[in-house]
């Protein structure tokens, strides 16, 4: 049985597949894209970077996501009932929870429903706008950077 795996020549912007036997001691450097064999340090690591068997430590530092709060505006249009439906239907929240945050709406003028990935916020205000608008009220929503 053959493994493959796909290597990433990054200086020309292309990607080349080589066939590896499966038992085979190489790996793939991720910022290089060279084969590496096993037991063979990067030498842009510094000393003692490798495991204790003598493979090498390939170490990613993944960047969090940016987080978006999702605010609900208040209008003098807007039934409450109506807003405590939309955070219900949309965000999930209990009764309770939609009841206590429509109440934060009406005296302060915004309140957060959520804090979510920018892709997931976008398309809740997105879901909250079409849904006022169905049913002809001027709610508005809002995403904020965290």
């Amino acid at each position: 049985m053959m493994q493959h795996s796909i290597i990433a020549n990054q200086k020309y912007k292309r990607l080349s597949v080589e066939i590896v036997p499966a038992l085979d001691t190489r790996c793939v450097h991720p910022k290089l894209g060279t084969v590496i064999p096993v037991g063979m340090s990067d030498p842009s690591d510094p000393p003692g970077q490798d495991d204790a068997d003598g493979s090498v430590v390939i170490k990613e530092k993944v960047k969090r996501p940016s987080l978006y709060k999702v605010l609900l505006l208040n209008d003098d249009y807007t039934t409450m009932e109506f807003v405590v439906h939309v955070l219900q239907s949309i965000f999930g929240k209990t009764i309770e929870e939609a009841q206590a945050i429509m109440l934060k709406i009406h005296h302060e003028g915004a309140g957060i429903c959520g804090v979510y990935t920018f892709e997931v916020a976008e398309t809740l205000v997105n879901k909250v706008q079409k849904l006022a608008r169905q049913h002809g009220h001027p709610l508005r929503c809002e995403l904020e950077k965290e």
